[in-house]
């Protein structure tokens, strides 16, 4: 199964591969990079079933030495670079072995940490000799959970056949959409653009410069490119496609952004660490309507609630319960409605604020703020409350242009919510900051918003 990635990048030659500041590396290239990254590991003596890091940015040398890894049978920790003490917290739940780091100019910086992983999930992974992933969950609400996962069941999704394209890779290889892109793009022959800094500029100038066709983000970046103006001032006719997911879409930024690139078609798409990235279908630009794929997938709803059956589901957690029930449906906590085969996603369970008994989603409300004149951004959570228990604050970032009291934007807001929304979904508290709401991976922060 390992040697079969490498086949397959064989068969696209001269073909692009990587596009790495600015410069164009060929499928032929790349799986040079390969060979000289088996010949690092040898003299290294890197064995299968060892737990190694590959540390550093998304660059043609970490995509060879990732292929490299899985080819050699390691379980891989993928990881960008790090503030110390969350790299040190991350080695030592992973158990990791040895550590390699990538630079952007390809050299290489390999040590051992004196450790052994005997975790029971990677022996498991040993006895079957197969190559694992480990990926760490944002950790936004508190230790980061680290998913182990069979990277021979991660790549039997990935089959020849399908159009070859030219995507940009906006997540990087710790997330398993950046390791989704990589290797769907690959597979296929397509060609995977990379950028230096996920700003909407930085995009949308490779999106220009590389003929970019498909652009796959977040709701929250794609917000950030339309208050940014960035759509006027780059040419983006290349686009064809842009997949959004990791968060619910405010209806009104999908509608704008469907107004301001009529040409594009837009497709919400879902998937987790835990579980990979599911095929789906939107049911159209302007709405949030999607619907799961089964192929490798299964899902039921059981009180509102997704749980979802993956073939490629993760091992477990290193380091927490792993929430499937007895029939292998993993909880995703994601609370949605439902219209026949359609679903709608309304955010996460711990994410509901209850009003006095009434259910409130930020999604909801978030969009329906975006609505209000010179509001460029905002989060919506919870605020305690001794009356009702909890009452919703809207955190709102102004439009650049925008030099207006803060009590005339809460008044704005909160007139323009209750005239579209129940009396208990209007914002109680309106908050106007300067802060960014959003992880370095660009998904809302609502804890303390």
């Amino acid at each position: 199964m390992n040697s079969s990635l490498v086949e397959k990048l064989a068969r696209h030659g001269g073909a692009d591969a990587v596009v790495f500041d600015g410069s164009t590396y060929s499928y032929r290239q790349l799986l040079d990079m390969v060979e000289d990254w088996r010949g690092y590991l040898d003299r290294h003596q890197v064995r299968p079933g060892e737990v190694v890091t590959l540390e550093g940015a998304y660059s043609p040398a970490a995509c060879a030495g990732l292929i490299a890894l899985i080819e050699r049978g390691v379980v891989v920790v993928p990881l960008t670079v790090l503030p110390e003490a969350k790299r040190t917290e991350f080695l030592d739940v992973a158990e990791v072995e040895v550590t390699i780091a990538v630079d952007g100019d390809g050299g290489r910086q390999l040590a051992r940490t004196g450790r052994t992983a005997g975790h029971e999930l990677y022996a498991r992974l040993r006895e079957r000799r197969h190559p694992g992933l480990v990926l760490f969950s944002s950790g936004t609400t508190g230790r980061s959970k680290a998913s182990v996962l069979d990277f021979t069941k991660v790549l039997a999704r990935y089959r020849d056949g399908g159009r070859a394209m030219r995507i940009l890779s906006f997540l990087s290889l710790d997330h398993i959409g950046g390791v989704n892109t990589l290797l769907h793009t690959l597979s296929v022959g397509g060609t995977v653009v990379t950028v230096g800094e996920r700003t909407p500029d930085a995009v949308m100038a490779a999106v220009r410069d590389h003929g970019v066709q498909v652009l796959p983000t977040t709701p929250t970046f794609l917000n950030m490119v339309l208050i940014s103006g960035a759509l006027e001032r780059y040419d983006t006719s290349a686009l064809q496609l842009i997949t959004y997911g990791t968060e619910p879409m405010p209806l009104q930024t999908l509608k704008r952004l469907a107004q301001q690139l009529p040409e594009v078609r837009f497709k919400q798409t879902y998937g987790l660490s835990e579980l990979g990235i599911l095929p789906t279908k939107s049911r159209g630009d302007d709405t949030l309507w999607v619907k799961l794929g089964n192929s490798g997938f299964d899902h039921k709803i059981i009180d509102s609630v997704l749980w979802i059956r993956s073939d490629m589901a993760m091992l477990g957690y290193l380091n927490a319960p792993a929430p499937f029930d007895e029939e292998g449906y993993f909880n995703t906590q994601d609370v949605v409605e439902t219209d026949g085969d359609w679903i709608r996603i309304l955010g996460r369970r711990s994410e509901i604020i209850n009003v006095g008994g009434e259910k409130v989603y930020p999604s909801e409300v978030e969009s329906v703020v975006l609505e209000v004149p010179g509001i460029a951004e905002a989060t919506v959570s919870g605020r305690p409350s001794h009356v009702t228990g909890m009452v919703v604050k809207a955190t709102v970032l102004l439009a650049p242009d925008l030099d207006e009291d803060a009590r005339s934007v809460a008044r704005r807001v909160r007139a323009h919510c209750a005239s579209k929304l129940e009396a208990f979904k209007v914002p109680a508290v309106v908050e106007v900051s300067g802060e960014r709401q959003h992880s370095d991976r660009y998904k809302k922060i609502r804890v303390g918003a």
